[in-house]
């Protein structure tokens, strides 16, 4: 939130300079939960490097649900708001700086922005974002095969591919490693015929 929100709203700069010294920096190695599935989420999380990885546990199996990169923010966000077990695990996939700002704290500061005239829009215009994202994923999860979800993030999203292990796109495309191995070789045979 922070650190994206610095850059795309520099009208917002006091708010985040009066919270900085409120956020506890972390430096964290690969596979750092930083929430557990079940625990109540009592920080929001700001990406400074790094990737981060939400995923739940279905028997035995991770099942991952997103990804986040440098300049992002996450939480298990009904966790977060109201209060409740988290449905997700948050995990760093790669050695990562993070923030972690306090709830009390984003809803001190939330309250404040408030009062700033353009901030609701700020704030809709990055949910209708995000959401639309993730529909997308949803619908995409139900209509495509899994091919087509490989080919999507080729095209839509290539940093993950270039940055993400195989068996946690596997995880996030809903198959097993070897399935995601096959949709590779097909493809790149079908590009030596070209």
């Amino acid at each position: 939130m922070i650190f994206h929100f610095r850059e795309q709203f520099p009208q917002l700069n006091v708010y985040w300079e009066k919270y900085l010294p409120h956020m506890q920096r972390m430096e964290v190695p690969a596979k750092t939960a930083l929430l557990k599935e079940g625990q109540v989420s009592q920080n929001y999380i700001l990406i400074e490097t790094g990737c981060v990885r939400a995923y739940f546990d279905k028997d035995g199996v991770d099942k991952t649900v997103q990804f986040f990169f440098e300049n992002s923010g996450l939480s298990s966000f009904d966790s977060f708001v109201n209060e409740l077990p988290s449905l997700f695990t948050i995990e760093t996939i790669e050695p990562s700086v993070v923030y972690l700002l306090s709830r009390t704290h984003v809803l001190e500061l939330m309250d404040e922005l408030s009062h700033e005239p353009s901030f609701v829009q700020i704030i809709l215009g990055i949910s209708a974002a995000r959401h639309k994202r993730y529909n997308d994923e949803l619908v995409s999860f139900i209509r495509d095969t899994p091919e087509e979800r490989y080919l999507r993030l080729l095209t839509q999203r290539p940093h993950i591919v270039k940055r993400v292990q195989q068996h946690y796109i596997a995880s996030y495309l809903g198959v097993s490693s070897v399935h995601l191995s096959r949709i590779k070789s097909k493809l790149a045979r079908g590009r030596e015929h070209f």
